[in-house]
This record gives structure tokens, C-alpha cells and sequence, in this order.
């Protein structure tokens, strides 16, 4: 699979919209990988769960192919950059406590990136994967957040895209399974944040580059009166897949 790059173009929007993974997450991966050496964070974007493992990990290698995202990560003593694709790292073999995936594996040439992580984990280390879908708010403004997905940038999402909204449900593990605890993200918003992170979604660019038009425009006349001037809290449900390499 070549890659794609269908962040680039918005990456500093990225990474001022995106919402952060709770910290709840970050604690309970610590608690199962078998050290706080060195964790992986692969496809990292521009950096948001690699900055949270540098506060428990002595050392992240945080991998992205696109250099926009990079040019957005923060920097932090504890994380090494790399511009390198998922499937090919220049990490040692064995080293790995853990290797972090967020919101990204769909991009991934599968089988290519589990053999990878299968070469660069240690024996004990943890494979966690993790995803969240539409964010939800109240009924109707879900409505017509769901009408803009779906029928407004609906035919700009990539085909990967579908299997993240099943929340990697038919993900097939190389080892055996770890129970996960049940986790979201919540963040009280603006309209303007609301509308700075729709801004961020892929088919969205699609949509402006194909139509030369911004269709967060109507969406956002549509918005305001329900959503008023003050924020509200917006809650995406977090999906996590782990599971442990034997020892």
C-alpha cells in the first residue's frame, strides 16, 4: 500500500482541533506493558498520544510518513521524531514495551505493519490500537452533524474509513487478547472548535478541493442557533484493542 497523505494540507489545523486521549488510557497502558522503557507510537500525527507517553516512558519513537504532521509535533526530551512508514521502522528488533496505534491503523497495509510490530516488540510487550467515531452532543445537533457526514462530504471519505466507524470490530489480534477497560474523550466546546475540528476531517478537504467551496459555511449557519454562545460538552466513545506478545 503506498501511502496517502490526507493530512498534510490541514496539519496545523490538526493539531490545534483534535481532541486529546484521556489520560486514563495512557495510565492503564503503563500499568500493562512489562517496562516504561521504550513505547512506540506509530502513525503519530502531530504527536497527541506521543506527548502523553513521554510523561510515563523513558523514551517514545513517535513514527509519521507526513512531514506537515511532523512539522506540527511538539517537541519533548523523551520522544525521537522519525519520518517512516508503519510497515518499515528503523526501530531495533526487541526493544519495544509497547506499540501504540490512534486512530490510524485503517491507513495500514495490515499484515505488512503486524509483522513489523511482531520484530520490534519485546517478549511481554503490549499492541494497543485505538480509535473513536462521530462525536455526539445532543439530538439535534447530532442530526445535522450526521446529514453533514453522510450526504454533504459523505462520498469524499477514503474506503478506509468505513472500517474505522466499525471501531476495528473485526480486528484480528496477533496475540492473545488483553481485557481493556471501557473509555471516552469529552471536551466542552465552541462552535468554533466544533467547527475548527470538522475543518480537520479529510473528506472535508476533499469536498473544498473538488467543489471550491466551503461547506462548513451552511453548517455552521445551520449550528448556531442550537448551539449558542457558550460551550457545550462534546463525548466521542474510545474503541481499544490490546493484546500481549508471549514471554
Amino acid at each position: 500500500m503506498s501511502f496517502q497523505d490526507h493530512f498534510s494540507t490541514q496539519s496545523a489545523a490538526y493539531a490545534q482541533f483534535r481532541p486529546c486521549y484521556p489520560a486514563s488510557l495512557f495510565a492503564w497502558l503503563t500499568q500493562v506493558a512489562p517496562a516504561a522503557g521504550l513505547a512506540w507510537d506509530v502513525a503519530t500525527g502531530n504527536g497527541q498520544a506521543a506527548l502523553a507517553l513521554a510523561e510515563h516512558f523513558q523514551q517514545v519513537v513517535a513514527t509519521e510518513p507526513s512531514a506537515g504532521q511532523l512539522a506540527n509535533a511538539p517537541s519533548h526530551p523523551h520522544i525521537v521524531y522519525r519520518q517512516e512508514a508503519a510497515e518499515r521502522s528503523s526501530l531495533t528488533a526487541g526493544t519495544a514495551d509497547l506499540i501504540t496505534v490512534a486512530q490510524a491503523l485503517h491507513w495500514f497495509d495490515l499484515d505488512a505493519f503486524m509483522a513489523e510490530a511482531d520484530r520490534v516488540l519485546k517478549p511481554g510487550g503490549v499492541l494497543a490500537i485505538w480509535c473513536y467515531e462521530v462525536f455526539a452532543t445532543e439530538p439535534a445537533i447530532d442530526a445535522i452533524v450526521a446529514d453533514y457526514y453522510h450526504h454533504v462530504v459523505g462520498a469524499y471519505w477514503p474506503p478506509e474509513r468505513r472500517w474505522l466507524e466499525q471501531g476495528y470490530a473485526s480486528l484480528a489480534m496477533p496475540y492473545p487478547r488483553l481485557p481493556v477497560p471501557e473509555l471516552d474523550m469529552a471536551l466542552m466546546w465552541t462552535l468554533d472548535a466544533l467547527i475548527g475540528y470538522l475543518g480537520t476531517w479529510s473528506a472535508t478537504q476533499r469536498y473544498k478541493e473538488d467543489k471550491q467551496h466551503d461547506p462548513l459555511l451552511a453548517l455552521r449557519k445551520q449550528l448556531a442557533p442550537l448551539w449558542g454562545d457558550a460551550p457545550r460538552r462534546v463525548s466521542w466513545p474510545l474503541r481499544l484493542h490490546a493484546c500481549q506478545k508471549p514471554a
